[in-house]
């Protein structure tokens, strides 16, 4: 079982609200769901379609690591952002 509660099947395509993600995870955001003027406020620090954000911590507020730096959105914010499970890669198996 994974993060949603599915198998890891069903979640490979799965996407959710990065506040609904486990603290420690990494994901890659899919899509922003906010006003236009907020949408690009979030592509300016960090928070761009694609980027891959690894969740710290999700208590008082949600602390996410961008990059090398770390910033904190609020739950409301955390809720207008889609993201995806990162997949693994296949192991590499010697021939």
């Amino acid at each position: 079982m994974n993060w949603s509660g599915q198998s890891e099947a069903e979640a490979r395509c799965e996407v959710c609200p990065l506040s609904r993600v486990q603290a420690g995870m990494a994901v890659r955001i899919k899509e922003l769901c906010a006003a236009p003027e907020t949408q690009n406020r979030l592509r300016e620090i960090g928070l761009g379609e694609d980027q891959i954000v690894r969740l710290i911590t999700s208590q008082n507020n949600f602390i996410c690591q961008v990059c090398n730096s770390r910033l904190a959105i609020s739950e409301q914010l955390a809720k207008l952002i889609m993201v995806e499970p990162l997949l693994r890669p296949a192991p590499i198996t010697a021939r």
